[in-house]
């Protein structure tokens, strides 16, 4: 996948995201369009571009407008151009951790047209029950609730959701949810 925006913290934050959605996929950053044309554009299954690029370089983005992706500053139907999918940037992380993942879902759905999972991403790390609390995380129950829900005690919760990520190797919910809608834990119409 290609970022294309002169705006290097925006491009920092979005691959990191990018990358903790599909982490199977390379993210490469530009700053502007001559230095994706300078490094064989054709190579990247989608392009990440800010719409003022998009916009002066229309005849290439438009050509490839299964493959564009929009970043827009606004979610207004005005501010969304037409033949494109967008994503709003200027929203809080949970809000474009949904949209990324709706996007992946919707243009990749059972991982049709991704490149296969590695073997070592393939096993399965968590046990059931620490799916079933992880679930209930990215859902937003707390830990009270998650115990009660499960009938399990508060601090038995406590110990899998820090087993969960010390497994996974992730600090954040937003990093959770990622990873438990990537892995058909839990339904993003249920985030």
């Amino acid at each position: 996948m290609a970022i294309v925006d002169p705006n290097t913290l925006a491009t920092l934050g979005l691959k990191h995201l990018l990358q903790n959605v599909m982490p199977i996929m390379t993210v490469d950053v530009f700053g502007s369009f001559a230095e994706l044309e300078a490094n064989n554009p054709e190579q990247y299954v989608h392009y990440f571009v800010a719409m003022n690029i998009v916009l002066e370089n229309r005849n290439f983005f438009l050509e490839r407008r299964r493959r564009t992706i929009v970043l827009t500053v606004s979610a207004g139907p005005n501010s969304q151009m037409k033949d494109f999918h967008s994503i709003c940037i200027n929203v809080p992380e949970d809000q474009l951790v949904r949209s990324l993942l709706m996007l992946e879902q919707h243009a990749h759905a059972q991982g049709k047209n991704l490149p296969p999972v590695p073997r070592a991403l393939q096993a399965k790390i968590l046990t059931d029950r620490e799916i079933e609390v992880l679930s209930l995380i990215v859902q937003g129950y707390i830990n009270k609730e998650i115990a009660d829900q499960l009938s399990i005690g508060l601090t038995t919760v406590i110990t899998h959701r820090k087993n969960i990520m010390e497994k996974l190797g992730m600090k954040s919910v937003s990093a959770l949810t990622i990873y438990a809608v990537m892995h058909g834990y839990v339904d993003i119409n249920k985030i």
